[in-house]
């Protein structure tokens, strides 16, 4: 009987038939690989030629043949896919030689979404060079792929993963199936991801959302996904607009990501906001790390092309953000690049006087200008409509006289402000974003908190912990020279909250006292060292001012090598000795900031008091020790550098951020944050709360499963593993139990007050990995590749200890009639001889489907059993029925093959035919060899492909009942394939 669950019924079907009430044709698989000519091929040939034809009526049917040929002969890589996407977008030329002239090229109608053809097609098998795969679903616009879909059966767990792990193999063996589609999706009707191709990074993979207005649902049902993310007009939009190619600062190559929705959805308002003749104001805020500086650039890119002849100016406020943006500016938009048949100029505005000349010369293009080089510009230098302002920090940007500056240069500009800290409770806050959401209820454009950015992995959870208290500020200290200073209530800018440090002289000498610095140094050295480098992440030391800087340097080589730790702070004309000492050249900046991301590298602390606070991303960044007094958007700037996602070499990922409190400015966190509680709260976790819930894990464990801290016996491990927890439910609770657990070890270890837990703890993430080889399907895996999938302090703890490895989860045993004769009749339950059975079975045909691709749909069902097994669909007695049925099966083709004298590419034929045609089948199966010798390219060429469909209907038509034929060649066709891919 056929599982009721299935990937095809359940979801490839489904998706199909939800794209087609959208408006996308459906294409069969074997008309769309005639479409192709053959396997190939990567566009529906003729029709690409006619649509190009059709959008570009200057080409003729030569002019279109030698475009596809064009395209056709772009790198397999992710170069070709930037290019693909250059021509998609109508960026691309072709020579014109009746005009003498390059003309651009639409290949698809982004303006009039129903002048374009889009087909939907599955089983997109594509032969490259190397090898041959084969994806689930395709969609095409104009016979030009676009999107690729892998679904997942929903009985699976851990789908999305496997999906990954298809992608990357496509990539890696047939690249050729990649180099035009631009977006993928995975989804197994749960879960609904989407991804932009040729970055296949799970911190870029995102979970496709229902809109509710400024926030997003996270569930979603495959209709209501398939139906919003393939919406014509969105889907259009969605390749004309998200997708992004850049270098990176490292220069790591090019890199390819794709716009979340809340980011797409900013560009569309501020498009929308554009075009709203008495509104010329909007508020974006976005919290920190969420992506606001590719939001600003597409903006401005979309901005640009819909207003050809505008000025868009893009406004930051730090020395290393200018540099970054200039890099990605580049990228993305490109000097001197086509947009649209338009060249955009862009300009770096190097001083005062240059941008004084640009505003008054009315230049148009992209601007590119610090806040701080308005100061002092004259009052309307730029009285045009169509200049449009994106302010990136406007909480601080726009501050005081800088902001006054700004708006009276430009009276008549439309104005964005980006912010990625809440909008703050202070007078001076109020007013300051009045400036910007005075058109919008809610005070801003579009809304995208920290509490939804946690929640959908773009951002991470910040946990904290204070430190001792004689090495922490003196709480009436701190009270007086800093939280009680009206100057410091608000504070937005750097600058201005080292101006209140520096009336703070009690509080600054306490901070920098000889034997405190060192103290604080070997408190940090001996952190670092236990809790920070085993995770093999990187830290942050962040001093009250650059001469404490330079003092913690000194002291920290003490206690580590000298390489370990850099400063980075900017010099001053009158520096004393020890500064100067400390200063490392602005060249050598750039190549620290570098290696600092980088796991093997030294540094892997850095001393900061300013800078790197604001715009520096490195995801590799752990820990911030804080030894600054700060509050407010300065504060939440600062700790936000640790919140960055990061995914190590082996996959481990980073649970959250840490900060290590030296001045008790988390005792007081409600004044030194003036923001809504509820943001507070949604971004920082006390490590003793932390504490009291791995605490509260490990009773709730011991309540539950007491029988975890027995002795592990081999007979209670089998109870464990195929009696409890062949319940799903349990199962999956378990796992989730113990992966939260695990990220909390990570965090709190070292510490005396896990002591008490240490052994319950070892003993549930035993469990845990047990659990995840006893159901993953997977043999053989010794005991290095099964710790290598711990977090780093787990892996030390269980390492040393491993008794409970000793227990194989993957028995297997020959298939054959002895052997399954005593599984028949051994005293073991039920459950565990379905897991051994399985386990054999997969075994056997794995090792064997090469010489006999029959195995193959043996182990397929195989799989489904396990899957109905694990899912509670069927009684584990049924199970065993069933099993034991196919391992009888196997049992049988195995003695019959060994005695028959038909060839090994015709015996699966044979194999197939006898269960239809009792008489004679050996000639039936030697004739129909024969036939798919003669068309042996079958597997590549459409046309030979129907011949000899149509050959070996012919051949079947008088033996056999009608009904049956069509089932019993797609059954034949599929084996054939198999075999002549081996």
């Amino acid at each position: 009987m056929s599982s009721l669950i299935t990937e095809e019924k359940s979801v490839q079907y489904p998706f199909i038939e939800y794209a087609e009430q959208m408006g996308w044709k459906h294409v069969p698989t074997s008309e769309a690989l005639a479409f192709r000519e053959g396997l190939q091929g990567k566009f529906f040939y003729h029709i690409l030629e006619r649509n190009l034809i059709k959008l570009n009526q200057f080409l003729s049917p030569e002019n279109a043949q030698e475009i596809i040929r064009q395209i056709e002969n772009i790198p397999d890589d992710i170069e070709g896919n930037k290019q693909v996407l250059d021509r998609v977008r109508g960026n691309g030329t072709f020579y014109d030689t009746q005009e003498q002239r390059n003309r651009y090229v639409k290949l698809i109608d982004f303006e009039e979404p129903e002048n374009n053809d889009f087909f939907v097609t599955e089983e997109w098998t594509q032969a490259g060079v190397a090898k041959k795969n084969r994806s689930d679903i395709m969609f095409l616009i104009n016979g030009f792929p676009l999107a690729i879909v892998e679904n997942k059966n929903p009985k699976k767990q851990k789908s999305m993963d496997e999906a990954i792990v298809q992608f990357k193999r496509y990539q890696e063996e047939t690249p050729e199936m990649l180099c035009c589609p631009q977006v993928f999706n995975i989804t197994d009707v749960v879960e609904y991801f989407y991804g932009a191709t040729w970055n296949y990074s799970r911190k870029n993979i995102f979970n496709w959302k229902k809109e509710l207005g400024h926030k997003r649902e996270k569930s979603i049902s495959l209709e209501e996904a398939v139906n919003s993310f393939f919406d014509k007009n969105h889907f259009l939009r969605f390749i004309k607009t998200c997708i992004l190619f850049f270098y990176k600062e490292d220069k790591n190559g090019l890199q390819k990501t794709i716009l979340q929705q809340h980011q797409a959805r900013a560009v569309e308002k501020i498009n929308r906001r554009c075009t709203e003749k008495n509104k010329n104001r909007g508020l974006i805020w976005h919290t920190q790390g969420s992506g606001k500086t590719f939001t600003m650039i597409t903006a401005a890119r979309m901005i640009l092309e819909k207003y050809t002849n505008a000025t868009v100016m893009m406004i930051i406020d730090r020395n290393e953000l200018e540099g970054q943006l200039a890099t990605w500016i580049d990228s993305l938009i490109g000097k001197g690049q086509q947009s649209d048949q338009q060249t955009i100029p862009i300009r770096q505005i190097e001083n005062k006087k240059k941008l004084q000349e640009v505003l008054l010369s009315d230049d148009r293009g992209l601007i590119i200008s610090m806040i701080h080089k308005f100061d002092g510009i004259e009052k309307d230098s730029c009285t045009r409509e169509d200049f449009y302002v994106l302010i990136d920090e406007a909480h601080r940007s726009v501050n005081k006289d800088l902001g006054n500056h700004l708006m009276a240069a430009l009276p008549n500009a439309t104005m964005f402000g980006f912010t990625g800290t809440p909008v703050d409770k202070t007078s001076s806050g109020k007013g300051t974003f009045k400036i910007f959401g005075k058109y919008d209820s809610e005070g801003y454009l579009d809304k995208y908190p920290i509490s939804e950015s946690i929640g959908d992995g773009t951002t991470l959870k910040l946990s904290y912990t204070s430190v001792a208290n004689q090495l922490r500020l003196p709480d009436d200290l701190l009270e007086t020279e800093f939280l009680q200073k009206a100057e410091s209530e608000g504070v937005s800018d750097i600058d201005d909250l080292n101006k209140v440090l520096r009336q703070s002289v009690k509080l600054k000498n306490f901070l920098k006292a000889d034997d405190r610095i060192e103290k604080v140094a070997e408190y940090i050295a001996d952190h670092f060292k236990k809790n920070v480098k085993p995770l093999r992440y990187k830290a942050f030391i962040v001093a009250v001012d650059r001469e404490a800087c330079a003092l913690y340097k000194e002291a920290l080589d003490k206690f580590l090598s000298p390489e370990m730790s850099q400063t980075v702070y900017s010099r001053n004309y009158n520096d004393t000795e020890i500064l100067v000492k400390h200063t490392i050249r602005k060249d050598n900046e750039e190549a620290i900031r570098t290696s600092f991301r980088k796991a093997d590298c030294d540094p892997h602390i850095l001393i900061v008091t300013d800078k790197l606070l604001t715009g520096y991303d490195a995801p590799i960044l752990y820990c911030m020790y804080l030894d600054k007094p700060m509050r407010d958007h300065v504060l939440l700037q600062a700790i936000a550098r640790v919140n960055r996602p990061y995914e190590d070499s082996r996959g481990i990922s980073k649970s959250c951020g840490l900060i290590v409190d030296f001045v008790g400015i988390f005792k007081s966190m409600q004044k030194a944050l003036s923001f809504d509680p509820d943001e507070v709260n949604a971004v920082i976790e006390d490590l003793d709360r932390l504490f009291d819930r791995f605490k509260e894990l490990i009773d709730k464990n011991l309540r539950r499963l007491p029988f975890i801290i027995s002795e592990k016996s081999d007979k209670l491990i089998e109870k464990l593993l195929y009696e409890y927890f062949v319940n799903t439910k349990k199962r999956e609770e378990f796992i989730r139990y113990a992966k939260e657990l695990e990220a909390a070890y990570e965090v709190l270890s070292p510490s005396a007050r896990l002591e008490p837990y240490q052994s319950h703890y070892r003993n549930i993430i035993e469990i845990h990995q047990l659990l995840k080889r006893a159901y993953s399907g997977k043999s053989g895996e010794n005991e290095t590749e099964f710790l290598d999938k711990l977090s780093h302090k787990t892996e030390r703890l269980v390492k040393d200890m491993p008794q409970v490895y000793n227990f194989k989860t993957d028995r297997t045993f020959e298939i054959n009639v002895e052997t399954l004769k005593q599984i028949k009749e051994n005293k073991e339950t039920s459950n565990i001889k379905v897991m051994d059975l399985i386990k054999s079975i997969l075994k056997v045909t794995r090792e064997e489907q090469n010489k006999n691709p029959i195995l193959i749909s043996i182990a397929e069902r195989a799989n489904d059993i396990l899957e109905d097994f694990k899912n509670q669909q069927k009684r584990s007695e049924e199970c065993l029925k069933e099993l034991c049925r196919l391992s009888e099966e196997i049992i049988n083709i195995k003695q019959e093959q060994e005695t028959s004298e038909l060839e090994d590419e015709v015996f699966p034929i044979y194999w197939s035919l006898k269960k239809y045609i009792p008489e004679r089948p050996q000639n039936l199966a030697i004739e129909i060899s024969n036939s798919c010798k003669k068309f042996k390219h079958f597997n590549d060429n459409p046309e030979e492909l129907r011949q000899l469909k149509t050959e070996i209907y012919r051949i079947l038509m008088s033996k056999m009942n009608q009904d049956s034929m069509p089932k019993l060649v797609d059954e034949i066709l599929t084996l054939m394939e198999k075999i002549y891919e081996n």
